[in-house]
């Protein structure tokens, strides 16, 4: 008997339509989780000509003066380590003990390689044979203003290069802060003690010290010492 191969023929003639739907079934769910409406939202490329503001450009240009959030200068001390030009005399901020530490542990990382863990000028890629960097202990650096090393952190000065991008501005001035620190280190006096510790140097008891911050004399200049630095005036 024939019946039931035409069975099974019909029962294929009726199954093919049904797989035919389920597969454009598929295909119109995956056209539509295809639609890129959250992509291309109305909106203005850079620059694109536009007729609803004045001008052409959708682009604006900010207004003369206009500041970044987060980018105001106000404070040209802080920020420039001058006031009208002239390096200023003082770090524009109080300098506690743990900033001390955070100058040295910054000054480690940034300038060591060259300058050494004394400031001496001898750190290991001079030792390796690169160009001699200069010592903080020299008289002239000696002298100098704490603003000073301020703006060579931040501008740089001959062959080194500036810091700005490296540093943020208030670890440039602890790094400036240590620096002085280590100058004190190799060439403080008994003066430079406080009154009630000068016992434990030899040093005379009613000596004066010199005020907190003041930058060390130079060896055998006979000058007294400098009004304060690292203090706020």
């Amino acid at each position: 008997m024939t019946f039931p191969r035409k069975a099974a023929g019909t029962r294929a003639r009726h199954a093919a339509p049904l797989h035919v739907a389920a597969m454009l079934c598929a295909v119109a769910l995956f056209a539509a989780g295809c639609r890129q409406d959250m992509h291309d939202t109305p909106r203005y490329e850079a620059y694109e000509a536009t007729d609803q503001v004045t001008g052409t450009a959708a682009a604006r240009i900010a207004p003369a003066g206009t500041v970044a959030r987060g980018l105001l200068r106000a404070d040209e001390a802080l920020y420039t380590g001058k006031i009208d030009g002239q390096v200023v005399d003082a770090i524009p901020f109080a300098v506690s003990h743990a900033d001390l530490q955070r100058g040295r542990e910054r000054f480690t990382i940034y300038c060591t390689p060259c300058h050494g863990q004394l400031g001496d000028g001898n750190g290991m890629v001079v030792q390796r044979g690169l160009r001699q960097a200069a010592s903080y202990h020299q008289d002239r650096l000696r002298q100098e203003r704490i603003g000073y090393f301020f703006d060579v952190i931040t501008n740089g000065f001959g062959a080194m290069q500036g810091y700005a991008e490296q540093v943020p501005v208030r670890d440039r001035w602890l790094i400036a802060a240590y620096i002085r620190a280590l100058q004190y280190s190799q060439n403080a006096t008994v003066a430079d003690v406080p009154q009630d510790r000068r016992g434990e140097f030899g040093g005379a008891p009613d000596q004066q010290p010199s005020p907190a911050g003041t930058a060390p004399p130079a060896s055998g200049s006979g000058q007294p010492p400098q009004r304060p630095e690292g203090t706020r005036q």
